[in-house]
């Protein structure tokens, strides 16, 4: 053996005896100097042991033979110096499973021990109890040989004889008739509370539906009085409807009245301006000209007086301007043959306000159908009276002859010629 350090695992003890130690040095996980030949190194181990301890047919107190495994979990000390030498002096140098056989014999021992003074029930209902009785019995014993106890739990209870079987099975009648009694005991507390539920109920429903129905004759008589009012109110307001829809469309007639007027009104603007586009156009090509044949035939005199007149007929015929043409040519035939140049000059100025006057004068019919059109149009009419004046088509017809009336004014207001002065004076 060569002299040095000798190391071990954590699962196991150095015992190191010989020179210089009084006693053996116990080192468990770790390393110590040995030295050769005059000391001696041996390892012992300090792994848990499991354990599994059969107790079988053991009689309990009551001399019911019952069978019992346990499993305990051991193992050497090595944090206790005292407990690990004990363990050396009992168990070094032998093998594991020889320890092991050692501690088992001395828990089985215990469990027997235990179960001698317990009943079947004791057992089978406290397990806790048992387990805990073997394992403080068996720690205190095995503690003298350097071993403790980790742990004990009570693994399985057999009974050969059918005892454990016929104890269930009166548990379990008894549980099943405690279960029929609970069950009926609620079903009668069930049947009492859903009939006292349902008299509540019917109560609760009957006060309901009389409430209800004293809500429903408040609601009734208020109804009524409100539809009354409702019905009143409903009725004035459709009078009142009515009477505004009538009033709105007499204003929308009479704004439609007022828009057709208006149409009109700038027709005859239209129409006037073209009078006067006519009236320049005939100035330009007619009196202008007949000024210039004028100062010819005064100097032509009579001899030409023939060819002046059809030159006027010609040139009256061309412009077609609603036959004046035709009734210049006459006028300036009978001026002509009246030998009159000065008339006949002064019957072409006075052509101008009497061309017109006459083109108006034809027009005329055409403004009033055109102004009454619209009424001719409408297919009906609603007129509001205040019961003083005229109504009816009276009124209408009124209303037209007004407007056709305001056209001597617009006329001469344009042009400056009073048509009622000329028609008057012709």
């Amino acid at each position: 053996m060569v002299w040095g350090f000798v190391t071990c695992g954590p699962n196991e003890a150095l015992v190191v005896s010989g020179c210089c130690h009084m006693k053996p040095l116990l080192v468990p996980g770790g390393r110590a100097f040995v030295w050769p030949t005059i000391q001696q190194v041996q390892r012992i181990s300090l792994n848990t042991m499991t354990l599994q301890v059969e107790s079988p047919t053991v009689y309990t107190s009551q001399g019911v033979p019952i069978s019992v495994t346990g499993i305990a979990q051991v193992k050497i000390q090595g944090q206790n110096e005292d407990m690990l030498l004990t363990a050396c002096e009992q168990f070094l140098g032998k093998k594991e499973s020889e320890i092991q056989h050692i501690a088992l014999v001395t828990l089985e021992g215990h469990q027997r021990a235990i179960m001698g003074s317990m009943t079947v029930e004791e057992i089978y209902k406290d397990r806790k109890k048992f387990s805990k009785q073997v394992f403080e019995v068996a720690s205190s014993d095995l503690v003298n040989m350097g071993i403790t106890v980790v742990s004990y739990t009570l693994k399985d209870i057999r009974d050969e004889e059918g005892y454990l079987k016929s104890l269930g099975m009166a548990r379990t009648a008894e549980v099943k008739r405690d279960a029929r009694i609970g069950e009926a005991e609620a079903r009668c507390d069930a049947t009492i509370k859903e009939a006292i539920a349902e008299e509540q109920r019917m109560a609760a429903r009957f006060l309901n539906d009389t409430e209800i129905a004293k809500a429903q004759r408040d609601f009734e008589l208020k109804k009524a009085v409100y539809d009354v009012e409702v019905q009143t109110k409903k009725a004035e307001a459709e009078m009142a409807y009515e009477l505004q829809a009538a009033k709105t469309k007499q204003r929308i007639k009479e704004e439609q009245m007022q828009i057709k007027v208006v149409e009109r009104t700038q027709e005859i603007a239209v129409q006037e301006q073209e009078m006067q586009r006519r009236e320049r156009e005939l100035e330009a090509t007619i009196r202008r000209p007949a000024e210039a044949e004028k100062f010819r035939l005064e100097k032509l005199a009579e001899a030409n007086k023939l060819r002046v007149i059809l030159e006027a007929e010609a040139e009256a015929e061309a412009i077609k301007v609603r036959g004046e043409a035709e009734a210049f040519a006459i006028a300036a035939k009978s001026k002509a043959e009246a030998e009159q140049m000065a008339k006949k000059a002064e019957a072409w100025r006075e052509y101008r306000e009497a061309a017109m006057v006459d083109m108006l004068l034809e027009t005329l019919p055409k403004v009033a159908a055109e102004v009454a059109a619209p009424l001719s149009q409408a297919k009906k009419i609603t007129m509001v009276s205040s019961g003083n004046g005229e109504v009816g088509a009276v009124k209408l017809t009124g209303e037209v002859l007004q407007i056709v009336n305001k056209i001597p004014e617009l006329v001469k207001s344009i042009t400056g010629v009073d048509i009622s002065r000329s028609v008057h004076a012709g």
